[in-house]
């Protein structure tokens, strides 16, 4: 089953900052990481993740920094900063309320 993109749009930093909160990664790796934990339901577009990637950056949650691969193309890698850490846990908080508030409203009286 698929679902819509709307559903989770919202969401994206929060996405990418849990992604980061392990260790530091790369876009395409990032993504790969997302289909796997939806069982390849999700994936952020190319466009989406990058436009975050610069939007997290600038808000100085993550920082990036060009890898140092001897073979193949070099690939610029995202860590996650103490302000990323805690925005993460903010919007963490903030997602739980919202899904709480969503289960209520959507739940039928009996």
């Amino acid at each position: 089953m698929s679902i819509t993109s709307d559903l989770l749009r919202g969401h994206t930093d929060t996405i990418i900052l849990a992604r980061l909160m392990d260790s530091d990664n790369y876009g395409y790796e990032i993504n790969k990481s997302i289909q796997h934990k939806t069982g390849g339901n999700y994936e952020l577009k190319e466009a989406t993740l990058y436009t975050a990637f610069r939007r997290l950056e600038q808000a100085n949650c993550i920082s990036s920094y060009w890898g140092d691969e001897q073979t193949g193309a070099r690939r610029r890698y995202y860590s996650i900063t103490e302000i990323g850490k805690e925005a993460y846990q903010t919007l963490l908080k903030e997602w739980k309320t919202a899904k709480e508030m969503i289960d209520n409203l959507i739940k039928v009286e009996e």
